[in-house]
């Protein structure tokens, strides 16, 4: 430094001195000013800086007053720190430490709380799209949150509760945990409740992990009692391996079917469907489905391949029609566009709904026949159409599975062409019939946005499809039966006790053990693996032979 005002001024960039490194001033006698040196150790690092009695006068006061205001400072601090924090809470017990223990109640709160939010921009240079569809702007919103909170009442009951936005598991994602723990003569060891566990050390009883409930250790003298009352959030499977191929063993409840994934194109396949199932591996029906167009909400903003549609439920029935509006022509038996007067009447009278901004109010006369927005008919603008390898079809049967289950607020539609006997005939508009877009397609409604019991198409709704939760499934080690739970015997029983059906095996009940293992008709006491049919082995599916298995 040349003067002792940059010797005093701070550098923020610079690192705090080493504990050998000092400073020292000494007065000069000679010339009555003071010298200022800087050492490491006993040697001199810095040029000796001559200093007056005025200059040192005001360099010892400013360095009075710092060390005065640093010292108030961290006196302020401490006494800080003992104030209320919501971070750091402490509470005074009074008179019920005699039951909870000295140490007053304590609360940390720790964590962090990240939120982003954007807005994105799609931008589509499609000629076929509306200006409104080619341009698509829509808020982008995301939040991550890990909070822990650890309490202690006195030193007997600590509370954790932690919750954390990113774990892999839901059951890691929120958990709550309180504990008491008594003294060492005490009858209670310890009572807790929220998520808890029960090891158990021996391989008779297995213990259970991932609990939600209350847990208790006791002891009474040589005594001890552990008990817990709890719901499992955990599940457990088992494999085993048989010739170097892995087993495993499958329960399903008869209720827990693969719903809003398999839908019926139409009530007239679903009607026909025991029929046409009922001659296995032979199917009956004389039906083949040439072209299929499948459309779905748009959710995930893609859009190519996007088109306004107008999907109606009782399009093309021939005759489950659940608005009597609409008139059945006794001259066409089979799905069709033809088959009843909705889509004569759309295009004559209800044209102008291709505009899909006036569907709404060009559609609204007919509420009065009862045609409701939701179950009767859906106005979906860009809807998506889904790729061929986004579904599967069934071309004799007439239904559809979709790979990815639908959300219950989420719309499916089709059109599709088929022949019986050798005739043509279409249901729905293809996007390729000439209606050009913007302007929207009169399709048929698989699912609505309001889907329930009384809807019209709750029952293109398959329930007879289970999933199994696996892939590539080996016809030749797969086993299936069906049991039911007897209360008399308490047991589980693959044959009815009682009724008509008494001592009949399920598998037969259910026309699951019609053919042998060459596929003729005759029941081997095995499940009927007819590929495509009754199993899908590639996405690990069983389909029972009738639409409604265990509806009555």
């Amino acid at each position: 430094p040349q003067n002792l005002q940059e010797a005093s001024q701070p550098v923020m960039a610079d690192l705090k001195s080493p504990e050998n490194v000092r400073t020292l001033i000494e007065y000069d006698v000679e010339s009555g000013d003071y010298v200022m040196s800087t050492y490491v150790g006993e040697t001199r690092i810095s040029t000796p800086l001559s200093i007056s009695q005025k200059e040192y006068a005001d360099y010892w006061l400013q360095q009075s007053n710092a060390q005065f205001f640093k010292k108030k400072n961290q006196i302020d601090y401490s006494k800080k720190k003992d104030e209320f924090s919501l971070t750091d809470m402490q509470f005074d017990l009074g008179a019920a430490e005699k039951i909870f223990g000295p140490g007053g109640v304590q609360l940390r709160t720790q964590g962090a709380v990240e939120i982003s939010f954007g807005v994105k921009n799609n931008i589509v240079e499609n000629p076929a799209l509306s200006e409104r569809a080619r341009n698509r702007t829509y808020f982008d919103f995301d939040q991550s949150i890990q909070l822990s909170v650890n309490g202690k009442v006195g030193d007997k009951i600590n509370v954790n509760m932690n919750y954390d936005t990113e774990a892999s598991f839901d059951y890691d994602a929120k958990a709550i945990k309180l504990r008491y723990a008594g003294k060492e003569d005490e009858i209670i060891k310890s009572l807790e409740a929220g998520n808890v566990s029960m090891p158990v050390k021996n391989t008779l009883i297995s213990g259970g992990t991932s609990l939600f409930g209350a847990k208790t250790e006791l002891q009474f003298g040589k005594l001890n009692v552990a008990a817990v009352i709890s719901q499992q959030n955990a599940q457990t499977t088992s494999a085993s391996m048989e010739g170097g191929t892995q087993t495993t063993r499958f329960e399903i409840s008869v209720d827990a079917y693969d719903e809003n994934r398999h839908f019926f194109l139409s009530q007239y396949f679903r009607d026909n469907y025991d029929q046409w199932m009922s001659k296995l591996p032979y199917i009956s029906s004389g039906i083949v489905i040439n072209k299929i167009e499948v459309w779905v909400t748009n959710k995930r903003a893609r859009m190519d391949n996007a088109r306004h549609i107008i999907a109606f439920a009782d399009m093309a029935e021939p005759q489950r029609i659940a608005n009597n509006h609409w008139k059945a022509d006794a001259s066409q038996p089979y799905p069709s566009n033809q088959a009843n007067s909705l889509y004569a009447e759309m295009l004559a009278q209800y044209a102008a709904a291709r505009q899909i901004g006036e569907a709404t109010a060009v559609l609204s006369p007919l509420e009065d026949y009862g045609m409701q927005i939701g179950e009767d008919y859906e106005r979906l603008e860009s809807a998506r159409l889904l790729l061929p390898s986004e579904y599967s079809l069934n071309k004799s049967l007439g239904y559809i599975s979709l790979n990815q289950a639908l959300n219950p607020d989420e719309v499916l539609a089709v059109a599709f062409e088929y022949t019986k006997n050798g005739k043509v005939y279409q249901v729905g508009e293809f996007s390729t019939d000439g209606v050009e877009s913007p302007q929207a397609l009169f399709v048929k409604l698989l699912k609505g946005t309001n889907l329930e019991p009384a809807s019209p198409t709750w029952d293109l709704m398959m329930k007879n499809i289970y999933a199994l939760g696996t892939y590539n499934m080996p016809k030749e080690d797969f086993r299936l039966n069906i049991t039911y739970q007897n209360d008399t015997v308490g047991t589980t029983l693959n044959y009815l006790s009682e009724g008509r059906l008494k001592n009949q095996i399920l598998l037969r009940v259910f026309r699951l053990d019609r053919l042998n293992s060459q596929n003729e008709a005759y029941p081997d006491g095995l499940f009927d693996y007819v590929e495509g049919y009754t199993a899908q082995s590639s996405h690990g599916r069983i389909i029972f032979p009738v639409v409604e298995p265990f509806g009555s």
